[in-house]
């Protein structure tokens, strides 16, 4: 299943997602920190899927009161949810 997701309060700008079932196959990132972003995507690849939000979800940047890998963690709930 392939997921786009808007991020909000982040500098990235999207987030596309593949997933197999509860795995994340790939994760792409539209902008934001380019080194930052993609380890997060390097990171949950081949990961579950809510092993991952379990672990990044609340993550903040700075003073934002989120993070791209918490914005992350709302597409994949979002994703899983649409696959029910």
């Amino acid at each position: 299943m392939k997921y786009d997701f808007t991020p909000r309060g982040v500098c990235s700008r999207g987030i596309h997602i593949e997933l197999d079932g509860e795995t994340i196959r790939s994760v792409r990132f539209d902008g934001g920190c380019s080194g930052n972003t993609q380890g997060v995507a390097a990171l949950a690849a081949g990961m579950n899927a809510n092993e991952y939000i379990k672990r990044c979800k609340g993550i903040k940047c700075g003073f934002k009161n989120t993070s791209c890998p918490a914005q992350l963690a709302i597409a994949l709930e979002q994703a899983l949810a649409q696959q029910k």
